[in-house]
């Protein structure tokens, strides 16, 4: 659906030129959730705009959902545009118009008949759930219901490609989530391919099936948002896989602990999948002769299914601890010694 071959993007200015996309290569198959994730100036908003014919790449190739979008120019570019929408941080909305005016816009630009502009755009409010609120204007929409209309516009000409630049970046946390359920709603529903950007793990955790992660213009790394959760490999993925797994409490926690526990050992444990169900903590109380101190956990849903960690604190016989720590490894539970005691 989506390909990118050597892709190369520098804006050239009077102090120099900066290279924002640097030999970048991806392949999006049709209807997944894909994420990018990076910090601030790490190339990814430029890298969205090349999807779309906004900006041109200095280097490479680009084919979006069969246009070819590094060459399409008039004619060709606008009729790829139709096919790959984009919906924004701040909205976007036209202000003087009403929630069917904003999403009836695109198919006006286009020549849609007004019964035919009409029916789509009550297809679409009652999709996003803004049911009730088609006559009113942006300024009268919370955050959540002004993105619902974005999103809602974004569909109108029946795009292949949905393409998401920070979309949930200005909005508070509950309302973030029920915009990523409907992404995945309107993803399964309509089998369309999603391209999202964002600095936040937490959106890549919650609906993305693979991810790829940028640093100074390149992917450094990319692959199934569950492995990547499992065994992040570069520093900078190590780090966003913490904002999620890790609660920034943790460390604090387990330095206190450690105050007032002086023996045993703190544990790291890494539950992936059907192994994040087991009854794991019951079984080494009933079965080691070891006294088990939860001090913190968090269990995950990813697209792929559970990724969990667990931080605890045994206590005992060394070679019982050992026999412990042999048993979760045959659980196929990660482990790892944080500090011994």
């Amino acid at each position: 659906m989506i390909t990118l071959q050597n892709v190369k993007k520098i804006y050239k200015s009077k102090t120099g030129s900066v290279t924002a996309v640097d030999g970048v290569n991806l392949d999006i198959k049709q209807g997944e959730i894909f994420g990018i994730i990076g910090y601030s100036g790490a190339g990814k908003s430029s890298l969205i705009r090349l999807l779309n014919g906004l900006e041109i790449p200095t280097e490479g190739s680009i084919s979006v959902a069969g246009h070819q979008i590094t060459s399409a120019k008039g004619n060709k570019l606008r009729k790829a545009r139709q096919e790959i929408s984009m919906i924004f941080q701040h909205f976007n909305l036209l202000w003087s118009r009403t929630v069917s005016e904003n999403i009836e816009f695109p198919l006006e630009i286009i020549g849609v008949p007004k019964k035919e502009r009409l029916r789509r755009v009550d297809e679409l409010v009652k999709l996003v759930g803004l049911e009730g609120r088609e006559k009113a204007y942006p300024s009268q929409l919370s955050g959540g219901q002004k993105q619902r209309v974005g999103i809602a516009r974004a569909l109108a000409s029946n795009p292949k490609v949905l393409l998401c630049d920070e979309a949930t970046s200005a909005l508070d946390p509950q309302t973030t989530d029920s915009i990523l359920d409907l992404l995945v709603d309107i993803n399964e529903r309509l089998g369309l391919t999603i391209v999202l950007i964002t600095h936040e793990m937490h959106v890549i955790r919650k609906i993305c099936h693979r991810v790829a992660v940028m640093e100074d213009g390149k992917i450094v790394e990319q692959g199934q948002v569950l492995e990547v959760f499992r065994k992040p490999k570069m520093p900078i993925t190590q780090r966003f896989v913490k904002q999620v797994t890790e609660p920034e409490e943790t460390k604090e926690t387990i330095e206190h602990l450690l105050d007032q526990y002086p023996n045993g050992k703190v544990i790291q444990l890494t539950f992936v999948g059907d192994a994040a169900e087991r009854p794991l903590m019951t079984n080494l109380i009933r079965n080691f002769n070891l006294n088990v101190n939860i001090l913190q956990g968090k269990i995950s849903q990813t697209q792929s299914g559970s990724y969990g960690t667990l931080f605890i604190h045994v206590d005992g016989d060394t070679s019982e601890i050992d026999k412990a720590i042999d048993y979760i490894h045959s659980e196929q539970v990660e482990v790892e010694v944080i500090a011994n005691a």
